[in-house]
């Protein structure tokens, strides 16, 4: 009975580690002579999407993320998380209503730009699709 449990502990333990990583990561790059792009994707239930792009300290990072399909209610957010980090972040989306911000950047190095979901969507495994106009300066 207790290895019975064990192995169920383990098995979630395992499941629980797979829904923390990102569905897909895509390095971020601006077309000659410009300093923004418009990245367009879509995220599903728990996973995330993670754009990660390098800047320099004292830059400033401009992101308006704008919901362009659903089969939910159609909220996605995005956290801006510093070079290094596995999970902190200096700009959290949650606390933000309308999706549109200005970060300044603390430090050199690839920042991570992660989509993500919440709530009934998160939950329910609903797919919501978004484009994610970002700039540096």
């Amino acid at each position: 009975m207790i290895r019975n449990l064990s192995i169920a502990v383990l098995v979630c333990l395992c499941a629980a580690q797979v829904q923390a990583q990102a569905q897909a990561k895509a390095k971020v790059g601006f077309p000659q002579g410009t300093f923004g792009t418009v990245l367009s994707g879509s995220v599903t239930g728990h996973g995330f999407l993670d754009y990660q792009l390098d800047a320099r300290e004292g830059q400033a990072l401009t992101f308006a993320l704008t919901v362009t399909r659903t089969d939910g209610d159609g909220t996605a957010y995005l956290n801006v998380l510093p070079p290094g980090s596995t999970g902190a972040a200096i700009y959290v989306g949650s606390m933000d209503e309308d999706g549109t911000e200005t970060v300044s950047l603390p430090e050199d190095g690839t920042y991570t730009l992660r989509v993500y979901l919440m709530g009934n969507d998160r939950d329910a495994g609903k797919t919501v699709g978004f484009d994610l106009d970002v700039s540096i300066r």
